[in-house]
């Protein structure tokens, strides 16, 4: 049972804009590359640089907790550093995340925007070597069944985006919701190979539609009372490093 790789994304700041790609270099037992570089603590999260280690998403600045995250518009240039955000009716903000002045910068720029809905101070951390921010402890990728997403929203009446889930690869060409059943099993994903961990419990990220910010649809709900589980997607480890690119076969 095939599917193809439908589109590529990374998301350099944990719960900011995806960014797509036409292809991307996995490697073994790592995550996908320049995802979840950084995240932006909202208040102490107690995470140790010296000792990295997972960290509730409620800790951070991200979509389940702040729907207003979803207005800004943010580009990561990885050969410069350099961070960009725009949002309407605010100056735009360029800066090196890597450095002190484009944290502070970034920082205020986002307190700005997001107002009272922070708890604060707002502070950006990056993830020391191969740590990165994700949701899961070991599932370094993800990807979404295309399928699974349309039926989902034939079955509510609307039409899903599916950048709500926040995947790195969308597939076509797996029947909906046949994921959910790969756990243990090994796909060749373009030149790489991956053992599929487990489905992907959904969250009150997904209730927020990307290109509004506004909270309009309960799909962990609907989720639960339309087939009984949670899940959307599936994360997987990568066990063969490999290229990836749009228009792969997922086997």
């Amino acid at each position: 049972m095939n599917a193809r790789i439908a589109s590529i994304y990374r998301h350099p700041v944990k719960g900011f804009t995806p960014e797509r790609l036409t292809s991307a270099i996995l490697k073994a037992g790592a995550c996908f590359p320049c995802d979840r570089l950084y995240a932006v603590e909202d208040g102490p999260s107690g995470f140790d640089p010296a000792a990295p280690d997972h960290v509730s998403k409620m800790k951070f600045t991200v979509l389940a907790k702040i729907p207003a995250v979803a207005k800004a518009r943010t580009a990561y240039d990885e050969a410069s550093g350099v961070f960009n955000a725009t949002a309407e009716g605010r100056e735009a903000f360029a800066g090196d995340l890597r450095t002190d002045a484009g944290r502070t910068g970034f920082e205020a720029w986002l307190a700005g925007l997001l107002g009272d809905e922070v708890n604060g101070p707002l502070k950006v951390i990056e993830g020391p070597g191969a740590h990165r921010f994700m949701d899961s402890r070991s599932g370094y990728v993800s990807i979404i069944n295309l399928a699974s997403v349309r039926d989902l929203g034939q079955r509510i009446g609307m039409a899903l985006d599916p950048l709500r889930f926040r995947a790195n690869l969308y597939v076509e060409g797996w029947p909906a919701w046949a994921e959910n059943d790969m756990t243990g099993q090994v796909l060749t994903v373009g030149g790489a190979t991956a053992e599929v961990l487990k489905p992907i419990v959904r969250c009150a990220a997904t209730h927020v539609d990307p290109t509004t910010a506004e909270r309009d649809v309960e799909l962990v709900k609907a989720l639960f009372d339309t087939y009984g589980h949670m899940f959307c997607g599936i994360y997987l480890n990568v066990t063969e490093g490999g290229e990836v690119a749009e228009g792969d076969v997922v086997a």
